[in-house]
């Protein structure tokens, strides 16, 4: 157990708090207006502890077998959690969505494991580390579009046409960046299955 490590289930941990705010804040007896401030800071601890955890393990030389298997189930957790509390409240995104985003995540995970049950580590991809940079800036700019909409200055139905559009985009490149996964590592795939 390394630090990186720590950082990586600390960001497991922060997941759950981001639909108990979005979502439960009149239970806690929290100010609609300090909903969307919560939120950008769960975002941006989340993200940071997600790139910082990488960095600190390869230059401290701390990279693990085990770091590289749940650092990315905790990234996965992480944006999957929010894309689905989406699904819920005032930003409303079609469950459609998200779950495309989940199926994604589980079919690359299913292959990953099955290869690596045959001896073949399957690389990461460009693509899906830039899936996963657009995941979050979705997150942050809807959040960030909650700003005005808690004050009256934007529209509900304005607030829900944004995030569609951007989450929209968001679910045609992570479908992209999955058939470019399997398209790029086809040859280790078929050896896998064979």
């Amino acid at each position: 157990m390394t630090f990186p490590i720590y950082l990586t289930f600390f960001r497991i941990l922060l997941s759950p708090l981001f639909p108990v705010f979005y979502l439960g804040y009149e239970s806690l007896g929290i100010s609609v207006v300090w909903v969307p401030y919560i939120l950008l800071f769960i975002l941006i601890l989340s993200e940071s502890t997600d790139l910082f955890d990488g960095w600190l393990a390869r230059r401290h030389n701390q990279v693990t077998n085990f770091g590289k298997i749940i650092d990315p189930m905790a990234d996965t957790i992480a944006r999957i959690t929010v894309v689905f509390t989406f699904t819920q409240g005032v930003v409303n995104l079609p469950m459609l969505i998200a779950f495309t985003f989940l199926y994604r995540e589980f079919f690359i995970g299913a292959l990953r494991t099955l290869c690596a049950l045959q001896g073949v580590a399957l690389a990461a991809r460009k693509s899906g580390k830039i899936k996963a940079i657009l995941q979050a800036v979705m997150a942050i700019v809807v959040v960030l579009f909650l700003i005005p909409y808690v004050y009256g200055w934007l529209s509900l139905i304005t607030l829900q046409r944004i995030s569609l559009f951007l989450f929209s985009i968001g679910a045609i490149y992570t479908v992209l960046s999955g058939i470019d996964y399997i398209f790029i590592n086809k040859d280790y795939i078929k050896k896998a299955l064979l």
